[in-house]
């Protein structure tokens, strides 16, 4: 019979007049499958699988992919990252002199070496504005342009125009004192009023960043050197709608506003964080910020509220928290902040309230908290207070497994009350406390 010419096939099998052919891979032959594992999706919003391996690049003042210690450098990084679809920052030791924000960028984490790596916020140049800013106008002129330079980081209001109406915004060009802007102006900012200028601003900054993560960063805000950023437009840390944002294990300190604050933001987490002197709130979510989690923080010295729960921030958690001598509440509570968890915080030498309920009415006021085994005690260093106070037409609060007490001595003891109810609070339950 005459070879088949395919040496491969090793025999034929008559079947029902068919021809069968037998084949088999000959020796060193098996190859890897490619086609895709059972557990293979694709991403949600792209159209290809999770990858093992993401892009990578490393920044330092003594070296790295990118060589650089200030701001310039870290935003080339995370901009190249960024431009890649995602990936990670990674800072070397150093301190980098930040004149503008770090701006953070969606799925890209940035990581630095802990306390070694510190965003120093440079001293802040102010003016007056020469001609009233308009609602709108992206330029602003200055009475006094000394300091300011294009690239730096800038902030814009009148004594009329604070909160979430200040401008944060970036210079991007100059013609005298006459200074382009990154953002339109969202206010009138009026000579009549007092308007100013200076270079201020976060010192890490996310806006729109879905899915940004910080790691192991030391900020110092230098308030010595700064004038007051309000914290809905800025903090050490800050957040506008950036969803799903992770904040961990970063220290902010001295900076002349909040420590933290995140705005707008939903899923937001902050993690292991310390949040020292600074001169308003240690935390501060807020504006409808939903579901966050905020765990084993710490929020000490601050001069205002240690953690304040702002407008609408709802089914929240606040678990194992220490809210130490801040110079308002240890925690404040108000406006549309219902159904959240305080688990098992230490709340103690804060100057007013240990958790105060804000004083609000039965459609806006907290509702359906619940307090459980935290420690609250030595409150009241500003005055006589109660270790949980709650005010306004609120109701449903649960206060359980909670330990209420005062350990000092005679007139130290500030905190009179263990629990007070305001005469237009609602019904709370209140069981299994622990009061001294």
């Amino acid at each position: 019979m005459k070879r088949h010419p395919f040496a491969r096939f090793v025999g034929f099998v008559g079947l029902t007049g068919l021809t069968i052919l037998l084949t088999r891979r000959s020796a060193g032959e098996d190859r890897a499958s490619f086609a895709p594992r059972p557990e293979e999706a694709q991403l949600p919003r792209a159209m290809h699988s999770r990858m093992e391996e993401r892009p990578v690049i490393r920044v330092g003042a003594q070296g790295g992919d990118i060589a650089g210690s200030d701001n310039r450098a870290l935003q080339a990084a995370v901009d190249y990252i960024a431009a890649l679809g995602g990936g990670t920052v990674e800072i070397g030791e150093g301190v980098y002199r930040m004149r503008d924000s770090l701006h953070l960028r969606s799925h890209v984490t940035v990581r630095g070496q802990g306390e070694k790596t510190v965003l120093l916020k440079a001293p802040a140049a102010i003016s007056s504005l020469a001609l009233d800013g308009d609602y709108g106008e992206e330029q602003v002129t200055l009475a006094r342009a000394e300091g300011f330079q294009v690239g730096d980081g800038i902030a814009v209001w009148d004594r009329e125009s604070g909160g979430f109406h200040t401008t944060v915004a970036r210079l991007t060009g100059r013609s005298g004192s006459t200074f382009s802007i990154s953002l339109p102006l969202n206010a009138d900012c009026m000579v009549a009023r007092e308007a100013k200028a200076a270079t201020v601003f976060p010192v890490v900054s996310g806006y729109g960043a879905e899915g940004a993560r910080v790691e192991s960063l030391a900020i110092d805000g230098q308030k010595e050197k700064n004038p007051s950023l309000n914290g809905c437009r800025g903090a050490g840390i800050f957040l506008y709608r950036s969803h799903g944002a992770v904040i961990v294990d970063c220290t902010v300190r001295n900076y002349h506003g909040d420590g933290i604050s995140f705005q707008q933001s939903n899923d937001v987490q902050v993690l292991g964080c310390a949040s020292e002197g600074n001169a308003v709130l240690g935390i501060h979510p807020g504006s409808g910020s939903q579901r966050p989690l905020v765990r084993g923080c710490v929020a000490k010295n601050n001069g205002g509220d240690g953690l304040f729960l702002c407008w609408r921030v709802r089914h929240g958690t606040f678990e194992a928290n220490e809210l130490l001598n801040n110079g308002g509440y240890g925690i404040s509570i108000g406006h549309k902040d219902s159904d959240n968890l305080l688990l098992k915080n230490l709340v103690r030498g804060n100057a007013r309230h240990g958790v105060y309920f804000r004083d609000e009415s039965a459609g806006m006021a907290g509702h359906r908290n619940r307090l459980e085994g935290n420690l609250i005690e030595d409150n009241g260093k500003g005055g006589e207070a109660a270790g949980i106070m709650i005010d306004g037409e609120t109701e449903g609060v649960v206060i359980t497994g909670n330990t209420i007490r005062d350990t000092r001595k005679g007139s130290e003891r500030t905190q009179r009350a263990a629990i007070r109810l305001g005469e237009k609070a609602g019904k709370a339950v209140i069981e299994n406390n622990r009061e001294e």
